[in-house]
């Protein structure tokens, strides 16, 4: 597998494109649960099919390459990027997970995406694993899947190069008092410990989808009646989190902060920095975060040194 300093992209893969549809790749026809059970009984279907399930069912979409890199990071045995695929190959034949890719006007993407089937759901369950996953899942939209897969790459960036990671959240819920609102942080969050002293992030990953910026702006606005009503224990947060944007590259980081200024909906309790898809390919992320500062009466884009974020 190619290193994520390696990477020599300079679009990100998980940026919303003009007229990109998302398209079916998995296997059409009908799988019974007794020939399901039969494959687990003689090996076909093993321990780590399940574990590739877990995964797929904590993420909810997820590429072959972040499974890949989160089956290495819990130490769980697979000799290579081409093993894991030829076992997403087979559960996908029996129709326990599918996948999809995106189509635009200058072809397919370069990665699948794979989620649950109803199977994948009733083999969870019946070794008590909670699951949630309901077909209508499955039709999410483009840029909702997108914001997912970037969310994942951050919190995967953060487990395997921050030696202050502890844990991650992927789907945290945090409530809005004052609106009675209940949403969630759409890149997930990361806890970092150093000398018994704990930090929560919270990633929102922003996308140039259709009315980006008004969903941004309602989005902005639950969250500073979060952090306007915050008292330790709020959300299961201990601490007041810090947010950061995760932008799909250097321009809409600006056009992000922009946005957020000229309605003023910035967030008064915390610094509110930046970063981008691209910048969680970095050997390091102790200088990814960005943060606008007001200087001769303008505002400029000023990289950060976190050294909490380094190896």
């Amino acid at each position: 597998m190619v290193d994520d300093n390696e990477i020599k992209a300079v679009v990100s893969p998980f940026a919303v494109r003009e007229g990109e549809i998302k398209t079916f790749d998995g296997k059409d026809g009908y799988v019974s649960m007794n020939q399901i059970i039969h494959k687990i009984n003689i090996g076909h279907i093993n321990d780590l099919h399940f574990k590739i399930l877990e995964l797929v069912n904590e993420f909810e979409f997820i590429t072959s390459r972040q499974l890949f890199q989160m089956l290495l990071w819990k130490k769980i045995e697979i000799a290579s990027q081409d093993k894991l695929n030829n076992k997403l190959d087979q559960l996908i034949k029996s129709k326990i997970l599918t996948r999809y890719y995106f189509k635009g006007e200058d072809g397919k993407g370069i990665y699948r995406i794979y989620c649950l089937e109803k199977m994948g759901k009733y083999l969870l369950n019946s070794r008590g694993i909670e699951c949630k996953w309901q077909p209508t899942d499955n039709t999410k939209p483009v840029e909702m899947i997108k914001k997912r897969l970037a969310g994942n790459q951050t919190i995967i960036a953060y487990l395997r190069k921050v030696a202050a990671f502890d844990s991650y959240t992927v789907k945290p819920a945090i409530t809005a008092k004052q609106t009675g609102k209940t949403f969630k942080a759409t890149g997930g969050s990361v806890k970092l410990t150093k000398n018994n002293k704990s930090i929560e992030f919270l990633f929102e990953v922003v996308r140039r989808e259709v009315d980006w910026e008004k969903k941004l702006v309602d989005k902005m606005r639950l969250y500073n009646d979060f952090y306007d009503n915050y008292i330790p224990g709020d959300s299961g947060f201990s601490s007041m989190p810090q947010l950061i944007l995760i932008c799909e590259d250097e321009k809409h980081m600006a056009e992000t902060f922009k946005t957020i200024v000229m309605n003023k909906v910035e967030i008064s309790k915390i610094k509110l920095y930046f970063s981008t898809d691209l910048r969680q390919n970095e050997e390091t992320l102790d200088k990814t975060l960005v943060e606008f500062k007001l200087e001769d009466g303008k505002y400029k884009m000023v990289n950060v040194e976190v050294k909490l974020l380094g190896i």
